[in-house]
């Protein structure tokens, strides 16, 4: 029962990596830095993609939609963290840390569903390449992606209704750079049992599936490719795989470090550089991996710089002409 002298907080303090002046001033360089690759790489691989003819295929429209995310999730969270490490600015209105737990969880559960799309598009390209046309159409591509944001917005509206039902008295402090649902949980002092029926719920029914086909499409995509004869084939067929299962194992593997393994005293400061993986490292990489390990996004990109140059000479030639 809560003291009839206990109000609701208004706010909640953020905890940031460091108090030593010198190491912030480190840190907001590297983030910034960070976030800047994260909006280049993202908004170019997006423009890429729907500029590109080469790149009108299922793979680069799950590929597109990702890069969305990343760039949403990210946006969400990094230039917050970046006022809290360079200006001190590390409390957050509860209406704010509400409207963060809202958008996160919806983009965190989106890029979930968004990965086993891509992985069961490998699966199908891979190991079923003769029905990939009609497994993969854009019909059925138009689905997947409608079903990932629309699962991503049911966590997002049932999170935000949890916390919520949250009362938060005394304490008003997250170990945390942003407002993280599990935190919360454990910080409030009211009854809890509807948010951790929730999050627990959303962690079976939502994070748990999106894992498991992950893990099936690769079980069967490995043999397949280890059974392909051709070695250019096979180097192929490894290469398109090998930039999905990099960003996957980082990204899944600290979303399972964060919020499937019990937590310990010992364990919550290294939770702050697990959660840097996935909320800022990982919407950084991605476009990047994507790209560099990628011939048909090196050739479209070859292909758009040489279209710009020449509609430039186009444009000069005319301007010339006429003056």
């Amino acid at each position: 029962m809560l003291g009839s002298n206990c109000t609701q907080a208004t706010e909640f303090s953020l905890v940031g990596f460091t108090e030593n002046p010198a190491t912030q001033v480190t840190l907001f360089l590297l983030f910034l830095l960070t976030y800047l690759v994260t909006i280049l790489g993202n908004l170019g691989m997006i423009t890429l993609i729907r500029a590109s003819p080469l790149l009108h295929s299922p793979m680069y429209y799950f590929l597109g939609n990702l890069a969305f995310v990343n760039l949403c999730s990210s946006t969400i969270i990094t230039p917050r963290m970046l006022f809290g490490v360079f200006l001190g600015k590390k409390r957050m209105a509860y209406a704010g840390c509400l409207a963060q737990v809202f958008t996160s969880t919806l983009f965190l559960v989106t890029e979930c569903f968004l990965l086993a799309v891509m992985a069961y598009d490998r699966y199908v390209a891979i190991c079923q390449p003769l029905l990939y046309p009609l497994v993969m159409s854009p019909e059925r591509c138009s689905q997947l992606v409608t079903w990932s944001y629309l699962l991503g917005l049911t966590n997002g509206i049932g999170q935000t209704i949890g916390m919520s039902s949250l009362f938060f008295c005394g304490s008003s402090t997250i170990n945390l750079f942003f407002c993280d649902i599990s935190l919360l949980i454990l910080l409030s002092t009211s009854d809890t049992t509807l948010s951790l029926a929730i999050l627990r719920t959303a962690s079976s029914l939502l994070g748990v599936p999106s894992i498991l086909v992950v893990l099936a499409s690769y079980v069967a995509i490995i043999p397949t490719i280890l059974s392909i004869s051709s070695a250019e084939g096979k180097h192929k067929a490894f290469s398109t795989c090998a930039s999905h299962l990099t960003i996957v194992s980082i990204f899944y593997g600290a979303l399972i470090f964060m919020y499937l393994i019990p937590r310990s005293d010992t364990s919550r400061g290294g939770e702050k550089w697990v959660a840097v993986l996935y909320t800022v490292v990982t919407p950084m990489l991605n476009p990047w991996i994507y790209s560099l390990r990628n011939k048909e996004v090196k050739e479209a990109w070859r292909r758009l710089r040489k279209t710009k140059r020449s509609w430039i000479l186009t444009l000069f030639n005319f301007v010339k002409a006429k003056f």
